[in-house]
């Protein structure tokens, strides 16, 4: 087995874990027999289906005899054969197959022929120092390891060329879908075994309101591994970050410090996209080039994301995958749309990006042009029906907010609009995200999901993520999206339900025509009939009835979740974030499910927009009290607890040094060592990281965390106002379901009194002590920024 370096490492091996269920021999990381031919890398990173040719047998050529089993060929360079089906059956033996199988065809051609009862199979050619990818047949016939591609039909490409209808009139490698009628169609869905979970996250919450989040940046936040840092193309230029590389953060740091993550009471992390990337400023990860791989950058020689995974699960916390379905970067996507090469791993300067000329999308003209030129071309490629003919991305010219091509638009320079409408992509898409949820993802964070038609996601996205989830073994995966309404008039984002995140909570109540590229881009019917306000359902499964809980009504339940954006958008503090929550739950099909957060790798609240949170100590103070209580899943944006950066702008892009930005590198504060012992809980911190663990805030939520860990009201409850009184900011949680009845009475900042509660004893989880309450009413003072948690024992 040739020796792993930091340039082979690549998301593809993880992925074929996941196909596999099982660990390669020898080493988590690097490939199998030498850097991989194609896209594959070790065993089967996928098991996509090969194109087949539908047409008349053409006339002018010598066709093969009608053949009842299935037989492969390949050059004569390759000399193994390895073979399997399913997720465990290896027909050949272990990697790199057998060495004896191919037999001699002629001076252009090695073949093998699989026996008569096999009716499927999967297989990877390969010979020292190289492989093509996985490969797949799925019926009788011969199939042909062409210009590498496969092509299925009963001649010889050498002599006559493939058939039009085969899998060279593709510009990339995928699966051609002519139509889906829904998610149950696209052949993804048949790709993901029974059980095949590589890590399974086996802890008791299987719920995800019962998580808290503490969402970073992975290049920004704590250095693990020297080697593999990188500069951004754009930071080199401009001379910015010389002694920061803004791919600095990286898996092996973020498994040093999950410890810390945990210490502070945290259960889930919620890290950036991991996928590939190639931008003039991809460290964030939102610019991707191959959906499919991890991007080498955040690897180390014994640390991959699957590695993020396992360690995340020892330690009874989840992973939310930041993950990006409406976009590409501008350099096109390697597998959908390949352009270029990218292997960052070798080369990370915009050097390293290789014009891919056997697909031939840019011609050699591209190559002489100048940087604005060079970008225009690219554009054009992606938005024209001669260099796109499959449509694999909208080819809308122009932009508008709040209006219908929001969806189908480029809204940025590196961000261009793919065709999720496309039954192609959307297989493409799919099966790509599923391997994550294979690996052990347990969560998906969705990027920019307002610029996607809500029926599209519906259809297609929402519904094929579950049930791969439950197919491969985790039940509880869970969605939640980013709908970004920067709008403080009321939830409605400037009276446009499509653009608002309520309206991404809800299942559909009226059908359209669905199934080809064609019928589906026809969503403007489904836009136009749904930007009515008051057209738009509402729900009271957030409120408690009196102070009884009601029985919840999932009938419209579209299993996604929302960032609650105008919580956060009014969060200058409690007060204003709360009244705008009680004032408009009623909008979402479940508000006990919104992710709620204060500040954000993209913006602050509203009045203070550009910059992190500047409210002061206090004010923050609050602000967790009322998320770690109040419905929802609370989410703090990574050194909150020592309001890292605070008033400084966010994310100016290339155009300041990161350190300037409130995504500076945070590694500094995190030197030293921690023993955890449970959520919040811990002893022997060391260095910077005990003075970290021992801000104010920091020691705030772990006692914010610790109650609501003991409390499920806290976490899954409905509530109520209309039996509180007082100053301060107040509310009822309960909840009621098979034997477990909890209930909490929660005062921030002021003093209130709680009628019609039930008798018994209530302790502040808090504060400790406790109080008897038995004509049903309870008085509690949290005094100025404090905060009572009283919970019936």
């Amino acid at each position: 087995m040739k020796k792993k370096t930091l340039s082979s490492i690549t998301a593809l091996l993880l992925l074929s874990l996941a196909a596999c269920g099982t660990n390669p021999e020898g080493s988590t990381s690097g490939s199998k027999g030498g850097d991989a031919d194609s896209s594959s890398s070790g065993e089967p990173a996928s098991q996509s289906s090969s194109s087949k040719s539908s047409s008349e047998p053409r006339q002018d050529v010598v066709h093969l005899p009608a053949i009842n089993h299935i037989k492969i060929f390949c050059p004569p360079e390759f000399t193994n054969l390895y073979a399997w089906q399913g997720t465990d059956t290896k027909l050949l033996g272990d990697w790199p197959g057998s060495a004896s199988a191919l037999q001699t065809y002629d001076n252009n051609w090695k073949y093998y022929s699989f026996d008569d009862s096999i009716k499927s199979v999967n297989f990877i050619f390969n010979t020292t120092g190289k492989q093509t990818g996985d490969l797949s047949a799925e019926e009788n016939g011969y199939y042909w390891y062409y210009k590498n591609d496969l092509v299925f039909q009963d001649y010889d490409p050498q002599i006559y060329g493939t058939d039009s209808s085969s899998s060279s009139t593709k510009q990339g490698k995928y699966e051609i879908v002519e139509s889906a009628a829904d998610y149950k169609e696209l052949p993804a869905m048949k790709k993901f075994a029974a059980n095949s979970i590589v890590s399974k996250y086996n802890g008791n919450r299987n719920d995800f309101r019962d998580e808290s989040i503490y969402f970073l940046m992975t290049t920004r936040f704590y250095d693990g591994d020297t080697s593999n840092n990188a500069h951004c193309w754009d930071g080199v230029s401009r001379g910015l970050n010389t002694n920061d590389p803004e791919w600095r953060g990286d898996f092996k740091g973020l498994i040093e410090k999950m410890d810390y993550i945990k210490a502070l009471g945290f259960t889930s992390i919620w890290i950036t996209p991991v996928v590939k990337n190639a931008s003039g400023y991809d460290y964030h990860g939102y610019h991707a080039i191959n959906f499919k791989e991890v991007d080498p950058r955040y690897l180390s020689e014994n640390t991959n994301f699957q590695d993020v995974i396992k360690e995340a699960h020892k330690r009874d916390m989840k992973i939310v995958l930041d993950v990006v379905f409406n976009h590409t970067g501008n350099f096109g996507e390697e597998n959908l749309f390949p352009m270029f090469d990218y292997d960052p791993g070798k080369d990370s300067t915009i050097a390293g990006i290789k014009r891919n000329e056997e697909y031939g999308i840019l011609n050699k003209s591209y190559d002489s042009k100048n940087g604005d030129q060079q970008y225009g071309m690219r554009i054009d490629a992606m938005k024209n029906d001669g260099s796109d003919p499959f449509h694999i991305y909208h080819h809308e010219k122009s932009f508008g907010y709040e209006q219908y091509i929001e969806q189908t638009g480029q809204m940025a320079g590196d961000c261009v609009d793919l065709n999720t409408e496309n039954p192609t992509v959307a297989n493409y898409l799919v099966e790509a995200y599923g391997k994550y949820i294979q690996m052990g993802v347990d969560a998906f964070r969705i990027d920019t999901m307002k610029h996607i038609s809500r029926y599209t996601l519906n259809k297609y996205y929402f519904p094929a993520f579950k049930q791969i989830a439950k197919t491969v073994g985790n039940p509880n995966f869970h969605m939640f999206g980013e709908v970004c309404s920067r709008w403080n008039g009321s939830t409605w984002n400037h009276d446009n339900p499509n653009c608002s995140a309520p309206f991404y909570t809800w299942a559909e109540n009226k059908s359209y025509p669905w199934g080809t590229r064609e019928q589906n881009e026809i969503t403007t019917r489904n836009f136009y009939d749904a930007n009515t306000v008051s057209n738009q359902p509402s729900s009271q499964n957030h409120l408690l009835s009196g102070v009884n809980y009601r029985s919840v009504d999932t009938s419209r339940f579209n299993n996604n979740g929302v960032i609650d954006f105008q919580m956060h958008w009014t969060f200058e503090n409690a007060r204003s974030a709360f009244g705008v929550a009680t004032g408009w739950d009623h909008t979402y099909q479940d508000a006990t499910y919104n992710v709620v957060y204060v500040d954000s790798h993209d913006y602050g609240p509203g009045n203070q927009e550009k910059t992190r949170y500047q409210g002061g100590t206090n004010n923050w103070k609050d602000n967790m009290s009322l998320m770690f209580t109040f419905r929802g899943i609370p989410c703090v944006y990574y050194g909150s607890e020592i309001e890292f950066k605070n008033d400084v702008p966010i994310d100016v892009g290339p155009n300041a040094n990161l350190e300037d930005t409130g995504r500076a590198y945070f590694g500094d504060h995190l030197v030293g060592n921690v023993n955890t012992t449970g959520f919040g809980t811990y002893s022997s911190a060391s260095g910077e990281l005990s003075k970290t663990l021992n801000s104010t805030l920091s020691k705030h939520l772990q006692k914010l965390s610790q109650a609501r860990l003991q409390c499920i009201a806290l976490r899954r409850g409905q509530y109520t106002t209309s039996n509180v009184s007082g100053s301060a900011l107040a509310f009822t949680r309960r909840y009621t379901v098979g034997g477990t009845d909890s209930i909490a009475a929660v005062a921030i900042d002021g003093s209130a009194t709680f009628n019609s509660l039930p008798n018994g004893t209530y302790k502040d989880l808090y504060n400790d002590g406790t109080v008897t309450v038995s004509n049903g009413t309870l008085h509690a003072n949290a005094n100025s920024h404090g905060v009572c948690i009283f919970v019936k024992q």
